[in-house]
């Protein structure tokens, strides 16, 4: 909708990666802020999540990349090009959850008790990164002719399809994570064991990915078969792991502080 905020003589600052940082560091933010109620150390909650959400930055252009090969591969410069558009969020869970795992095991902290820290602060900036998404035109919807929610992108910039109404897929996932972060912040007054809010946070972002995955319109992320989109796949496997590791830690009796360490 609006892919460059203002240009400034040489100096272009694009809305997609404006928006980014600001989840990015309100992310951090609250994370912080939490440790620091839990007793957490709050060096080691800003390391961890510098070094994991870097890694899924870069997680998840690499796999925007690779879904978008033909294009790259004839245009190499444009891979640096974060701050336009082009994050896969599976692609950056696939590379941030073992850098997660590595840091936590170096630093000695208790790997469910931090996820659940950030469980509320990735929905949120996954949220604000979604609105990044809408403002660059990616992860666009599909056309919807009549529907009087329906966005029309007209900016020669954009990368969405200029000129027909599509569903605004990107607000809907926007506006879904804003609600799973308020869900997860309430969750977390009643939470009664290490790492539930964190795969809440991925259970109820399984059913959102699978669902707005229907009104998305860009072909190029990849289908396991037809009607069935590679990140509905994903999410189908991110549910039912979710499924099982809740019943699983949920059935340990050691108190909060103590558990999977």
């Amino acid at each position: 909708m609006f892919p460059v905020l203002f240009k400034l003589g040489p100096l272009t600052i694009h809305t997609y990666g404006l928006l980014i940082a600001v989840g990015f560091l309100l992310a951090m933010g609250l994370a912080v802020l939490q440790a620091r109620k839990e007793g957490v150390s709050e060096d080691a909650m800003l390391d961890f999540g510098f070094y994991t959400l870097l890694a899924g930055l870069l997680g998840s252009r690499v796999f925007f990349i690779l879904t978008n090969w033909s294009y790259f591969r004839a245009h190499p410069v444009d891979m640096v090009k974060i701050w336009e558009g082009g994050l896969v969020f599976y692609g950056g869970v696939l590379l941030a959850a073992p850098t997660a795992f590595w840091f936590a095991k170096r630093k000695g902290l208790a790997i469910w008790r931090t996820a659940d820290v950030w469980a509320p602060s990735i929905a949120i900036g996954h949220a604000i990164g979604r609105l990044g998404c809408f403002c660059a035109g990616c992860c666009y919807g599909r056309p919807a002719p009549g529907l009087p929610w329906a966005v029309t992108f007209t900016d020669p910039g954009s990368l969405a399809i200029r000129g027909v109404p599509l569903h605004p897929s990107q607000l809907y996932e926007s506006g879904a994570e804003f609600i799973n972060f308020l869900l997860l912040i309430i969750l977390r007054r009643h939470r009664s064991f290490d790492g539930q809010l964190f795969w809440v946070y991925i259970l109820n972002y399984s059913v959102i990915r699978a669902g707005v995955e229907m009104f998305r319109g860009d072909e190029v992320r990849g289908f396991l078969a037809p009607g069935i989109s590679l990140s509905q796949g994903i999410s189908i496997l991110m549910f039912f792991s979710a499924l099982v590791m809740i019943m699983k830690l949920r059935k340990k009796d050691l108190p909060l502080s103590d558990r999977t360490r």
